[in-house]
């Protein structure tokens, strides 16, 4: 997806962010210790822990801070893996991994709201828990069997039901779910220019409208080759998730790009928004096509799920998500949805993060599914520590190979039909309770 975020002018997050003056554009050769591709949650956490180090840090964006997926995404703080309960997960990656991957997951949230505190960052942050509901009497028992098994760990998880459940989320349309109680909201693109600036402050530097065009590596330290200027390190961190293209061969097929859109409303009257989510919690349910909402501060009403890009690039699905919201917050039938926008989130096979290091002094960390605010900086930090010298063996990612995902070019064509079927699906299990 190659839009520029200002295609998106009536993106809420755009509109109500701390105001930061855009990035210059590289227009010479510079130096430094490590040169980081993406300036949004990934690059810039990795960026801070770096420059704190000691570290000269050159990060460099094709658009500018927060211009992907970080400045798009709907700001859910969700403490889970997705998609894999803990027994799939401890079939994939072992004991060593499983234990090390839940602790940095089912903290993701605790580590992320910790450093918005550390640095001072005005991002509308708080930590009022997430509630993932279930769209079907089916999934209920799997989604309660499996907070079960994440609560071994520390999770915390409660099983809501019937009237507290109606109370808390405001919403006819479920009768059970689960309360992660770490959960919480950001304004994301307020975050990612906070990190920006904290970043800056330790002393990185930062250029946008500077796309790298090429990696080469002769002797030793790399290259990077933007359309202003060359950069040399011996380090280069690729941070660039569903926004990965061409730079590594390979590396933006080991994922899938998907387009993840939402709607917003101004602020709404007391008697507008009524009882929805008034201990502000944010939602999300079990759905193949989900949805996920949270009411801001202000009395906006924040609702978001799947959509889908044209060829021509236009990206569809607005008025889907219009039906949806009304469907399951009934009292919004009448409201105006005046802000629209979207962008890529990067889905992996086995629906885990993966860390790459295909050469030496070369790393990359993407594929975060549906749960980038939070991982998204863990993964960060961990990109840093490999840098500054931890052993690969000691990460809680697994190191591995850049693997095209199969039959990757076939799911891209069938994706409106994919998206169609699962709604159909979706639409069955709800019917039928």
């Amino acid at each position: 997806m190659a839009e520029a975020l200002d295609r998106f002018p009536n993106s809420l997050w755009a509109k109500t962010a701390a105001a930061m003056d855009a990035s210059p554009s590289l227009v010479e050769d510079i130096s430094c210790d490590v040169t980081i591709v993406g300036a949004g949650f990934t690059g810039l956490r990795a960026a801070l822990a770096l420059a704190e180090a000691g570290s000269r840090v050159v990060v460099i964006d094709a658009g500018d801070v927060g211009w992907g997926a970080s400045g798009r995404t709907g700001g859910q703080v969700n403490p889970m893996l997705p998609f894999n309960g803990p027994d799939q997960l401890q079939k994939l990656l072992g004991p060593t991994y499983f234990e090390r991957l839940t602790d940095v997951s089912l903290n993701s949230a605790d580590e992320l709201f910790a450093l918005i505190r550390r640095y001072n960052i005005d991002c509308d942050a708080r930590q009022h828990g997430w509630l993932r509901v279930d769209h079907c009497q089916k999934v209920r028992e799997v989604s309660w069997r499996n907070a079960q098994n994440w609560n071994r760990f520390g999770a915390g998880m409660t099983q809501v039901t019937g009237p507290e459940l109606l109370r808390l989320s405001g919403s006819p349309a479920y009768q059970s779910g689960i309360l992660a109680p770490k959960g919480g909201a950001v304004q994301p693109m307020s975050l990612v220019r906070g990190l920006a600036r904290a970043s800056l402050e330790a002393g990185a530097q930062i250029f946008g409208r500077t796309a790298a065009l090429r990696l080469e590596q002769s002797g030793g330290p790399w290259t990077v080759h933007t359309q202003g200027g060359r950069i040399r390190s011996e380090w280069v961190i690729l941070a660039t998730n569903g926004y990965s293209d061409g730079l590594l061969s390979g590396l933006s097929r080991t994922v899938m790009p998907l387009v993840s859109i939402q709607i917003a409303t101004d602020p709404l009257s007391e008697a507008q928004i009524g009882a929805i989510l008034p201990d502000g919690q944010t939602i999300s349910d079990t759905r193949r096509v989900i949805m996920y909402a949270r009411r801001e501060p202000g009395n906006q009403m924040v609702f978001g799920g799947m959509g889908r890009q044209l060829p021509s690039g236009e990206i569809i699905g607005f008025d889907w998500l219009v039906r949806d919201a009304t469907r399951i917050f009934p009292r919004l039938a009448n409201v105006q949805w005046k802000y629209r926008w979207g962008g890529c989130i990067a889905l992996t096979e086995d629906r885990l993060p993966h860390l790459h290091e295909p050469k030496k002094g070369l790393i990359a960390g993407l594929g975060y599914n549906g749960r980038g605010v939070a991982m998204s900086h863990v993964m960060g930090r961990v990109l840093a520590e490999r840098v500054l010298g931890a052993r690969p063996e000691s990460l809680p990612f697994p190191i591995s190979s850049v693997r095209r995902m199969p039959f990757r070019s076939v799911q891209m064509m069938g994706m409106g039909t994919a998206v169609w079927w699962m709604r159909l699906q979706d639409r069955l299990e709800v019917s039928h309770g």
